[in-house]
């Protein structure tokens, strides 16, 4: 079942991991970075650092997490939207956001609720988003 890795869609793997890269740097810097930034206990109008693992990390973990999908999305034969989009959801809420949640709720968070959903809304976003590129593309 899990011998798909001949079978993935590399051009949707390309535009999915390109899409959740651009709407995680629309979503934290022009979206929500006061709300995010609030999540962190810092100032509402702080900048993000600009360091080789704070520009590289995120879209890292974007093409880990695409590519995952990809796996994933191929092994189960997902040819609707409708499934593409269920799929996308499960994954953006049940493993993503809730992964979230659970980084979120320790000490080290000031407001893990926040932090919670301004993150777990980009990551069902993004979910949802790479699902309906993978089908698409």
């Amino acid at each position: 079942m899990f011998d798909v890795l001949g079978d993935l869609n590399w051009l949707g793997i390309l535009v999915g991991f390109i899409a959740a890269t651009l709407l995680g740097g629309l979503w934290f810097a022009a979206l929500f970075p006061k709300a995010y930034n609030r999540s962190l206990g810092r100032d509402a109008g702080a900048k993000a650092p600009s360091t080789p693992l704070f520009l590289a990390g995120p879209p890292l973990t974007s093409l880990i997490v695409t590519v995952t999908s990809a796996i994933l999305f191929t092994a189960l034969r997902i040819d609707t939207y409708g499934d593409a989009l269920l799929f996308g959801l499960i994954v953006g809420v049940g493993y993503l956001t809730a992964n979230t949640v659970t980084i979120a709720i320790n000490p080290n968070f000031p407001r893990p609720l926040l932090y919670a959903a301004v993150s777990g809304g980009y990551h069902v976003t993004g979910s949802l988003i790479v699902s309906a590129v993978l089908l698409a593309v």
